[in-house]
């Protein structure tokens, strides 16, 4: 499966989620797909989905739809306690997509460690609700089920290597992104809450 693809099928998955994610090739790629004002884009903010995520996950609602993090290994590696907290503070509404094509992608496809480090595994060693695939299907399936599950999820979909030609360069500014997303968060989220 191709980055652009899982993220295709998750731009179908979360119309109703609030939804951070990680910079560089993966936010312009997810942009490309659908643009939407529950993105909140990481811009230059390498290894924080999960902080963020979690965090938004304790502070709204949790009958509200389950905040969506997607995050890259690369990126999850440089800021790994992120699995450990989440797993402590467990909240129930966090569920974290893992898009593993063990490089970082935006630098050249210099190899990350999680060709031997399982990030799956540690995820559910810390707490987590795991589940993993490779496959477009596979994803939508493991997505619907971690849905109904209670307290931090992870989803570790394996993908290839390689960015999306031609996608063009996320050029809006981070404050409109921000801006954006907390009023779609205060007026969107709200009402689903009210539902």
């Amino acid at each position: 499966m191709k980055r652009i693809e899982a993220l295709q099928a998750l731009a179908d998955l979360t119309g109703r989620h609030p939804v951070v994610v990680t910079c560089a090739a993966t936010s312009r790629e997810l942009a490309s797909v659908k643009d939407g004002d529950n993105h909140l884009y990481l811009l230059d903010a390498m290894g924080l989905v999960g902080s963020v995520a979690t965090g938004l996950a304790l502070s709204v609602d949790p009958s509200a739809p389950k905040v969506v993090g997607i995050e890259g290994d690369g990126s999850l590696l440089m800021n790994p306690n992120v699995l450990p907290t989440g797993g402590y503070l467990a909240p129930d509404n966090l569920l974290l997509v893992l898009l593993d094509n063990g490089v970082y992608g935006s630098t050249g496809a210099l190899p990350t460690y999680s060709s031997r480090v399982d990030l799956g595994w540690f995820a559910a060693a810390v707490g987590w609700t795991t589940r993993s695939t490779a496959t477009v299907d596979g994803l939508k399936a493991a997505f619907g089920e971690l849905l109904t599950v209670r307290g931090p999820a992870f989803l570790h979909a394996r993908i290839e290597a390689g960015n999306a030609e031609g996608t063009e360069k996320l050029l809006i500014d981070p404050v409109s992104i921000t801006d954006r997303f907390t009023r779609w968060l205060r007026e969107d989220h709200a009402s689903a809450v009210a539902a």
